[in-house]
C-alpha cells in the first residue's frame, strides 16, 4: 500500500530525525511516515538509501534527500511561514550555517562519546562532557543577547541544534539542570514544552512493507 506522499523513514528517538519532522511540521508538509528501527532497517530504505541511516525523504518523483538539513531546507523552501530562513542580512545567515556546522560537527562527537562513554574508555564521562561544555557556553553566552541563538525569533539553528542538546542534557538530567546555564535551561524547557515538538513526537509501530499508510502529521 501507499499514497501520493513523499515518504519519510524515521526513527522517533533520533535527534536528526526529530529536526527533520519538527521542519516538516513547521512547514505543514503531510508525508507518508515509516518508523523503523536502526537495528532492523527495512530493504525499502536500504534500496533507496544504502547508507543506512535515517531520516531520509522519498520525493514524489523519486529522488531521495537523505540528510536532515537537506529535509529541511526543502521543506522550508516550500513554506516558511515564520520566517526561519529570512535573515536580515547575509552575515546572518552565515552565522547560522556557522552554528549548525559547529553543533553538528563539534560539538555532536562529544555528546556522543558523552551519552556512550563506555564506547570510549580512553576518558571518563566527565571529560567527555567538560568537551562538549564548550558548545553549551557559546550557547549561552548567545541568549545572553538574543531571545534565540540567532536573532529575536526562532531560526533554522534554534529547531536544528535543539534535540542534541536535549539529548546531551538528558544524560545527567539533574547535573544539566544544576549547571550554570539558566538561559539555555530556559531556551531548552521553552521548546521540549512547544506544540512543534510535542506534536512530533507521537509514538509510532514499527513499519512495514504492507501496512497501512501513516501520515504526517494526521
Amino acid at each position: 500500500m501507499a499514497t501520493d506522499l513523499p515518504v519519510l523513514y524515521s526513527f522517533r528517538r533520533c535527534p536528526y530525525a526529530m529536526r527533520a519532522r519538527m521542519a516538516l511540521s513547521y512547514s505543514g508538509i503531510s508525508v507518508e511516515l515509516r518508523e523503523v528501527l536502526l537495528r532492523d532497517m527495512p530493504a525499502a530504505l536500504l534500496s533507496c538509501s544504502p547508507k543506512g541511516t535515517v531520516p531520509v525523504l522519498v520525493l514524489e518523483d523519486g529522488r531521495v534527500i537523505e540528510e536532515s538539513l537537506d529535509i529541511m531546507r526543502w521543506a522550508l523552501a516550500a513554506r516558511d511561514p515564520d520566517h526561519w530562513l529570512a535573515v536580515d542580512a547575509a552575515t546572518q545567515l552565515a552565522d547560522i550555517n556557522g552554528l549548525v556546522d559547529a553543533n553538528d560537527r563539534s560539538f555532536k562527537p562529544q555528546l556522543d562519546r558523552y551519552k556512550y562513554a563506555e564506547r570510549y574508555p580512553e576518558q571518563p564521562a566527565a571529560a567527555y562532557r567538560r568537551a562538549g561544555e564548550r558548545f553549551l557556553q557559546q550557547l549561552e553566552q548567545r541568549l545572553a543577547r538574543t531571545a534565540w541563538l540567532c536573532a529575536g525569533r526562532m531560526t533554522l539553528a534554534d529547531v536544528a541544534i535543539f534535540p542534541f542538546v536535549r539529548q546531551f542534557a538528558f544524560v545527567d538530567k539533574p547535573w544539566f539542570d544544576a549547571a550554570a546555564y539558566p538561559r539555555l535551561q530556559a531556551w531548552l524547557d521553552g521548546l521540549l514544552e512547544s506544540v512543534l515538538f510535542l506534536g512530533v513526537m507521537q509514538k509510532y509501530p514499527q513499519w512495514h512493507a504492507g501496512d497501512v499508510p501513516t501520515v504526517f502529521p494526521d
